[in-house]
């Protein structure tokens, strides 16, 4: 089934041959590290958390996580340091022991848990040239007592985000996509749907490891998102991959054999 995610078209804006070396010729040169570890073991205890009513361990179940992903990694031939394995354990067991506070100050009214782990494989009906779906997946949503639906996506980290990446153009798609798409599924008035960032910090002082914020995802905005989504995929599906020498220097690909 022909589709795009978000990561696939964030790449395909980042520069669109390198979105075909990832997506059409399968080469990744990432294999992941104990960043990414951390990150999915984080997300996991997250969904785990409020899909049991809130009532999971969440510290004991992070730390079972941690050990399953960095097993993982040791196994594709990454050595940790045990110092750094110390380290983001302890992080990750600061950042779930603020996961309460940090929502029930954002929600002083109180939410009802509504889906965690949503996942989109919705009709992109703006694209008319083939038949193309949006694929994607959800953290959490919830829904508030004056009836918003709240599209959260948590966002692993050091110290947090600047102004600039809060307010960034691609970065802040992912939400407006999410909201668009989900709101098409469940037919849902998207006016009634609210989209969020919630950072999980690692470096952060205690009472400052779990910040959630707002983020717009208004008509125009998602005009603009789904413009994009259009773009990308005519040049995908009409074979256009050109190179985005812009990008050179930030790319995994840059000066190896498959882009000399």
């Amino acid at each position: 089934m022909a589709h795009i995610s978000y990561s696939e078209l964030s790449k395909w804006d980042f520069c669109p041959y390198a979105r075909k070396l990832m997506y059409e010729d399968k080469i990744r040169k990432f294999k992941g590290n104990i960043f990414t570890a951390f990150g999915m073991a984080i997300h996991s205890v997250c969904e785990k958390y409020f899909e049991s009513n809130r009532e999971l361990d969440k510290a004991f179940f992070f730390g079972e996580m941690l050990r399953k992903e960095l097993k993982s990694l040791e196994k594709s031939g990454n050595v940790l340091k045990e110092k750094d394995v110390t380290d983001f354990y302890n992080q990750g067991i600061g950042i779930v022991a603020e996961l309460d506070a940090a929502f029930d100050s954002y929600f002083p009214e109180g939410f009802k848990f509504i889906k965690a782990e949503e996942t989109l494989m919705e009709n992109i009906g703006e694209f008319t040239e083939a038949d193309y779906k949006f694929k994607g997946y959800i953290d959490l949503i919830v829904q508030t007592p004056d009836g918003k639906y709240h599209v959260i996506d948590y966002k692993s980290c050091s110290w947090g985000w600047d102004a600039k990446k809060r307010s960034s153009r691609m970065i802040t798609y992912q939400l407006t996509l999410y909201k668009h798409y989900w709101a098409q599924k469940m037919g849902v008035d998207p006016s009634m749907v609210e989209t969020h960032f919630a950072l999980l910090k690692r470096t952060q002082k205690e009472g400052e490891k779990v910040e959630i914020f707002r983020v717009t995802s208004g008509a125009r905005k998602t005009q603009n998102a789904l413009n994009l989504i259009k773009k990308a995929l005519y040049n995908i599906n009409t074979k256009n991959h050109i190179k985005n020498r812009l990008s050179c220097r930030r790319c995994e690909f840059s000066k190896t054999e498959n882009c000399p």
